[in-house]
């Protein structure tokens, strides 16, 4: 029996899922982000949202006393900084990358390793920024880090051997190696133009200047490889209790 057959109906005609169709626990998530900024834009004053940004945004530990965080605020600011967002439209253009490629990664491991991967990856991002920037003020927020993590872990399944994307069902596909990713020509032009990206804006913000906020293009790095090379250690358990598929 094919291994798809429980996605046929009777007659031959295959399933179709629903256009709009994310895992409860994404949508609580982006309910979450949606939330907490509806509640600092609109119904906190210009100082108690000064006041959050202090506690929970990630601000680099040697600053970090002057601005009135604790001493330890990174115990829980390398988590909680990417549950806050600069604007609405910061929090959409996350909220549409988190969309594409945390729905296939969230059917593949599941509501507990999702959350535990989400609090990791927002770590490894702020780890490499903190890294990048050690001896200078920044003030980092935003999910784009967990996105980028989510971007990366997704680079090792959605893309079939043969370069193809099974887009509704990408969670089934069968997790390539490290090895197998390199000679994959999909993840290599994925991944390729996603880096390239984010070293125009970084070059972009250090030769053209800034005024007020940047771009964390360096944690964005820090969460893709994060999800790339870590996301087998979540890969437990298959959907549905299923072997793994290769992707025709």
């Amino acid at each position: 029996m094919d291994s798809d057959s429980k996605d046929v109906l009777p007659g031959g005609a295959r399933k179709r899922e629903p256009a709009f169709n994310l895992p409860a626990s994404l949508v609580v998530a982006l309910s979450i982000l949606t939330f907490i900024h509806a509640v600092r834009a609109y119904l906190l004053s210009p100082g108690a949202d000064e006041w959050v940004l202090r506690m929970f945004a990630f601000i680099s530990p040697t600053f970090a006393p002057q601005f009135l965080a604790p001493d330890r605020a990174w115990a829980w600011t390398t988590v909680t900084y990417s549950f806050l967002h600069g604007s609405w439209e910061h929090l959409l253009f996350n909220g549409f990358w988190m969309v594409a490629f945390g729905a296939p990664v969230v059917r593949r491991i599941g509501t507990w390793r999702f959350i535990l991967f989400w609090f990791l990856s927002a770590v490894a991002a702020a780890a490499l920024h903190w890294m990048m920037y050690a001896g200078e003020l920044f003030v980092l927020i935003g999910a784009s880090g967990v996105v980028s993590g989510l971007m990366g872990a997704a680079a090792r399944f959605v893309f079939s051997p043969s370069g193809r994307i099974s887009r509704q069902f990408a969670h089934r596909n069968r997790l390539l190696s490290v090895r197998e990713c390199l000679s994959n020509r999909s993840v290599l032009v994925f991944s390729a133009i996603w880096f390239l990206t984010n070293f125009a804006i970084g070059f972009g913000q250090f030769f053209g200047g800034t005024d007020g906020a940047t771009v964390a293009w360096e944690a964005h790095i820090g969460g893709f490889l994060f999800g790339f090379f870590c996301f087998p250690l979540f890969d437990g358990l298959r959907t549905e209790g299923e072997a793994p598929r290769r992707s025709s």
